[in-house]
């Protein structure tokens, strides 16, 4: 039996095979001139930390300069919502994160300018530290029991900085209250070193950050580390147990950060940028440097880290509900 094609259906099929070909064509070729990264975080945290390593990286292997501009505010917001109304042709892109695309869009606002799923393309998970919960060394909880046991003992007395309101800091340590029952007074700082250093000051009892700004306090003994966020132990801290072994699995969190766009990208120059981003996270040279940040590198394929992307905005928007955290 001969299958008759008619001439419409043969040029359908070579308008496909065309636009398939200069998809491609789109991807083998680009980049052709720098593109740029916007952090929408402060210099030398970790969001900025992650996006220059990896832009430098890109640098080496695409062959064009990847820069890194950072434009802070609004928690993320500011810098990310430029970049979801860029053009959606690959040299504008935004290192994305739990605090801007799960937290920021949860918080009580008039009206929050993106949509943190439909306005971007989601590329690749970069990972994130741990959030560490650490005391003073004047306060005589041992450990997490016994600081729990304590709380109760004197509700309200007892405080706890964190980076900021709305911050995942915030958000794991009201999560921890929520599930104990103890009652610890928020203290928010403007970012968390401001935190850190008012614990080792002893001016608060305790503090809810990254485990890497912490690290320095915990390090020298002028924190004591009660639990970390991780799903195990990390190989730096073997003495810091996690809030999962403790009895709390629902506390383990992440605060990640990632690599996204504006919504629309072209396919093949997602997948290439997703695939030279695992492939850099996974370096020698890359993962050393992030090993003692407590970050386990992404390795999800686009798709995956969408889905997980929204999977985290659905986690966290109770959180911040119950908190009572406000936009900035």
């Amino acid at each position: 039996m001969k299958i008759k094609i008619s001439r419409f259906s043969t040029l359908a099929i070579g308008v496909l095979l065309g636009a398939l070909s200069v998809t491609t064509a789109v991807a083998q070729s680009w980049p052709t001139k720098s593109v740029r990264i916007v952090a929408p975080f402060a210099p030398g945290g970790t969001a900025d930390t992650l996006g220059r390593i990896v832009a430098a990286k890109l640098t080496e292997s695409l062959g064009h300069t990847f820069t890194v501009e950072n434009r802070a505010g609004a928690g993320g917001v500011l810098g990310s919502d430029i970049v979801a109304k860029s053009a959606p042709d690959g040299y504008v892109l935004v290192v994305s994160g739990v605090a801007s695309h799960a937290i920021a869009p949860a918080l009580p606002t008039a009206k929050f300018p993106f949509d943190p799923v439909k306005d971007f393309t989601h590329i690749a998970l970069f990972g994130g530290p741990p959030a560490v919960l650490a005391v003073h060394p004047s306060i005589p909880a041992r450990d997490l029991k016994a600081f729990i046991a304590l709380a109760r003992s004197k509700p309200g007395t007892l405080n706890y900085g964190s980076p900021g309101n709305g911050t995942q800091g915030h958000l794991v340590a009201e999560f921890f209250k929520q599930i104990t029952k103890v009652d610890l007074t928020h203290i928010p700082y403007k970012g968390a070193s401001g935190a850190v250093t008012d614990l080792m000051a002893g001016h608060i009892h305790s503090v809810s950050t990254t485990l890497s700004t912490a690290s320095v306090a915990i390090r020298s003994g002028r924190a004591r580390a009660l639990a970390i966020s991780s799903s195990a132990r990390l190989t730096d801290y073997p003495a810091v147990p996690t809030y999962r072994e403790l009895g709390y699995p629902e506390l383990v969190a992440t605060i990640w950060f990632s690599l996204s766009g504006p919504a629309g990208m072209p396919p093949d120059v997602v997948t290439k940028l997703n695939t030279e981003v695992r492939r850099i996270l996974q370096l020698p040279d890359v993962r050393e440097r992030l090993r003692p940040e407590g970050i386990d590198p992404g390795t999800l394929d686009p798709k995956a880290f969408t889905e997980f992307l929204a999977s985290e905005v659905k986690r966290w928007a109770p959180v911040v509900r119950t908190s009572g955290a406000q936009a900035n």
